[in-house]
């Protein structure tokens, strides 16, 4: 870990990640999380509580040996877990080292059993037993050093509820109750139907393809002999981007890997086989390609695996071949009973990826036809493009105005050497909510894509860019701000790699101007305003103007 921000809310989920671990252990179905008004967090569950036994290789106690050994934690019980869920697997003994100190009681066979350590682990207390119990688990309380985490110590209510309630639902039955002292507030999560009420809440909103969601939860054997449990739920909907999420052992594994390569293998061999069947009885079938399977597609795989492998940059792609295995011999079965048994959620998703094929034709099409357009002879830049001399995309800047009263003031006022202006008409496309041909029929997209000049998608290319910078310059206003959005939605589905790569700009026009005399000062907000009101203007007779839009303002401006 690393001790900023992400840093820090990881030592809660590496206590945390000891009680989830109980609970896939079948030992455990609560867990509370509370953040303190002190800054600490404390984390409880009804485990079986942490051993306390001498340990005969060692001679401390095992519940000394999580806090201070690294990889110590469930290796003591003799029913040690088989499946863990720390990627990083260094436990509670890092908290322990990165905190001023931590509180620990495990209650076990009857007695509440107390250990306190602080500095950093550096000191402790010997163990105490501080009364009896009838019940069972663990409580563990922290508190991160100030001096470790120079960047905050200010737990993020909205980080841990969200990563609470992801667990609750990747844990089905598990309960997790979160408290913040802070501001009193709590929320409690329980989905006993795990994935299943994950993939119902992301398609909550949305116009369902096929009604009922597809479910399968089973384990394969991996190459180790050991089972590796897969859990996958997936729906489709009326709209175009897919919603695929994985994740191995309760990590997101946001880069993909084997189990979302197995699930890829396995729709696509048996919705193909399928359409076959349908296709005699009706015609010569279409090969339905996985852009055309996974269009409109939410869909979560959990896999559960004793040894997993990861790579990637971020480390998050799970990279074990079996787990590929594994996910497509489980779910290939399955999706076949489930489109065998529903036949009416068959015939809705077998339309959706025909749908989506013609609109992949289609747009395939439109994109080549863009293409040809923009193998830029000059003479098919976008007629409304004022263009730059400068011909080095280091220095060139495109700037996208809205409406042809800005893209005027803004052609009088740019410096024409290295400012093109690209004026666009009207309200720019929800690409969201269309094909991709229907997008590449739209003006005002094809005019930003030919006057960038990269292409687009998987064809994209950044040394053709005409411009290194490209700025989004809209009015401070509702609709200024819905268009910025909508551009902004335009480049991330379609151009995401000139966002990765810092292209992309936005240009913050000011909301009013205040005069007094000679002295001039532009304000963003009302409460800028405010403050240039009581501070530098505060003894001066001025006058305010406040902004409609680009249109208003002066070249000069």
């Amino acid at each position: 870990g690393s001790t900023s921000k992400e840093g820090l809310h990881h030592l809660v989920w590496e206590i945390v990640d000891n009680s989830i671990d109980e609970a896939m252990a079948g030992m455990a179905n609560l867990i509370k999380i509370t953040i303190t008004n002190e800054g600490e967090v404390i984390v409880e569950d009804n485990g079986r509580g942490i051993p306390v036994g001498i340990q005969e290789d060692s001679g401390k106690r095992a519940i000394e040996l999580v806090f201070t050994q690294l990889h110590a934690g469930g290796k003591f019980d003799s029913s040690s877990y088989k499946i863990s869920g720390g990627l990083h697997g260094v436990g509670a003994s890092v908290v322990n080292a990165l905190s001023l100190y931590v509180d620990v009681q495990s209650m076990r066979e009857g007695k509440i059993h107390h250990m306190l350590f602080s500095n950093g682990g550096t000191e402790q207390t010997e163990l105490k037993i501080m009364g009896d119990t009838d019940k069972t688990g663990t409580i563990v309380r922290f508190k991160p050093d100030p001096e470790i985490f120079k960047e905050t110590i200010t737990f993020d209510w909205e980080k841990i509820r969200n990563k609470a309630k992801q667990l609750s639902y990747l844990n089905k039955g598990i309960q997790i109750h979160l408290r913040d002292e802070r501001i009193d507030r709590e929320v409690e999560y329980h989905f006993p139907n795990g994935i299943l009420d994950y993939v119902k809440e992301k398609n909550e909103t949305k116009t369902k393809i096929n009604p009922n969601v597809f479910y399968v939860d089973g384990a394969h054997a991996g190459d180790d002999g050991n089972e590796i449990e897969v859990e996958v739920a997936l729906q489709y909907n009326s709209e175009y981007q897919e919603n695929l999420v994985t994740f191995a052992n309760n990590i997101n594994t946001h880069e993909g890997g084997a189990h979302e390569d197995g699930l890829r293998q396995s729709l696509t061999r048996v919705i193909n086989r399928y359409a076959e069947k349908v296709a005699k009885a009706n015609k010569a079938p279409s090969k339905y390609s996985w852009d055309d399977i996974k269009e409109g597609m939410v869909c979560i795989v959990s896999i559960r695996h004793t040894d997993p492998q990861y790579e990637g940059q971020t480390k998050t792609k799970l990279a074990n071949p079996d787990a590929k295995k594994a996910v497509d011999a489980i779910v290939g079965a399955a999706f076949e009973e489930f489109l065998l048994k529903s036949p009416d959620d068959a015939k809705a998703i077998l339309d959706k990826n025909a749908n989506a094929q013609k609109a992949r034709i289609a747009a395939q099409r439109a994109r080549e036809d863009t293409r040809r357009k923009s193998a830029l002879d000059t003479f098919s830049l976008p007629g409304k493009l004022a263009d730059c001399e400068s011909k080095d995309s280091q220095i060139a800047e495109l700037y996208l105005v809205e409406g042809d009263s800005a893209g005027g003031s803004a052609k009088t006022g740019r410096n024409r050497k290295f400012q093109a202006i690209l004026p666009l008409r009207g309200k720019v496309l929800n690409v969201e909510r269309v094909t991709e041909a229907r997008a590449f029929t739209n003006n005002e997209i094809k005019s930003i894509v030919t006057a960038i000049g990269t292409g687009i998608k998987e064809d994209l290319d950044l040394t053709k860019t005409r411009y290194g910078k490209i700025v989004i310059m809209t009015d401070a206003d509702v609709d200024g701000a819905h268009i910025r959005t909508l551009l902004l939605t335009f480049f991330y589905r379609y151009m995401k790699e000139l966002i990765k790569n810092g292209n992309i700009y936005i240009a913050q026009p000011p909301l009013f101007k205040i005069e007094a005399g000679k002295k001039i000062a532009y304000a963003y907000s009302d409460q800028e305003l405010e403050e240039l009101k009581a501070g530098d203007f505060a003894n001066s007779r001025y006058t305010i103007q406040r902004y409609k839009g680009l249109g208003e303002m002066d070249p000069m401006q």
